[in-house]
């Protein structure tokens, strides 16, 4: 407060600081949505190659040509969405299930061994991404071979150690009494679990199947990998496909670009409350 303090009585300086303040907020607004504007915008043009488009900010006229053309492109249009759709689910409803039983058994039940556990996984957290593929590609492609397949693609991303961060962070906070009125009744660990954790683990298990399904639905590197045919390839590496050596049809790799983010539309603006929670869910401390 003590920065605003010297600003309460005098109306033109607390006027300049206010206006300022929201035109650097309307630019970098601006700075944000341009990409997604012109992304929209350029999905309505005609279906030629990117060397004979004129790019402008506005078209010069509004046609869904490009979106005839990206579903007539391929036999395998709608089997991108639908793939994409299913790794998506799954590994968003097994994120939720061995994130929530993860996060409880190292919130909750005392064992041997818990801190240095959790510790490890808080360790690998910071191996970046980038560098774990490799391996990772090894182990699908020439151990278990199994790429190309749905296995490959769902099952390195079955639970993330965030996921269990973000469960065990919540449930350090419920309180203890809780639970211990309830083995004094004689219910199990895996009823206290069901019936009593779950339940008031909610607000956290739908924002870790909000980010886990956005994160899944959106990565391309994973898939692209693993993918050698068509027809199991997910949307994001599907419009790789309008990419050619010496052209690219531009416009129709808009539109489809400009479909796969729907679902993301309209899953932010009707859970946008559960994404400004999961902001600081992590942070509440027990």
């Amino acid at each position: 407060m003590a920065l605003f303090n010297n600003h309460l009585g005098n109306r033109a300086a607390r006027y300049t600081r206010n206006t300022i303040i929201v035109v650097l907020l309307l630019l970098f607004a601006l700075a944000t949505l341009f990409p997604i504007y012109f992304m929209i915008m350029s999905s309505f043009g005609d279906p030629v190659e990117a060397g004979a488009i004129s790019y402008s900010i506005w078209p010069s006229k509004f046609s869904f040509e490009s979106y005839k053309f990206f579903f007539n492109f391929s036999e395998y249009s709608y089997r991108w969405l639908l793939n994409s759709l299913i790794v998506a689910t799954v590994v968003m409803v097994s994120n939720v299930i061995f994130a929530t039983m993860a996060g409880y058994a190292f919130g909750k039940i005392n064992f041997k061994g818990r801190n240095v556990l959790f510790a490890v996984l808080l360790a690998a957290m910071m191996i970046p991404y980038q560098v774990t593929q490799v391996p990772l590609y090894i182990l699908i492609v020439n151990i278990f071979e199994i790429q190309n397949t749905y296995q490959a693609l769902i099952m390195p991303s079955l639970v993330t150690v965030y996921n269990i961060f973000l469960a065990k962070q919540f449930m350090s906070s419920i309180p203890k009494e809780i639970l211990e009125s309830a083995k004094v009744e004689g219910a199990s660990q895996f009823k206290i679990l069901t019936k009593i954790i779950m339940p008031l683990s909610k607000t956290v298990m739908a924002v870790m199947a909000i980010l886990t399904f956005m994160e899944n639905w959106n990565t391309f590197f994973w898939p692209f990998l693993v993918t050698n045919t068509m027809d199991m390839q997910t949307i994001q590496v599907g419009l790789k496909n309008f990419r050619f050596a010496n052209t690219t049809f531009f416009a129709p790799m808009m539109a489809g670009a400009t479909i796969s983010a729907v679902p993301m539309f309209i899953l932010f603006f009707s859970l946008q409350r559960y994404f400004l929670e999961g902001v600081t869910v992590g942070a509440v401390k027990g």
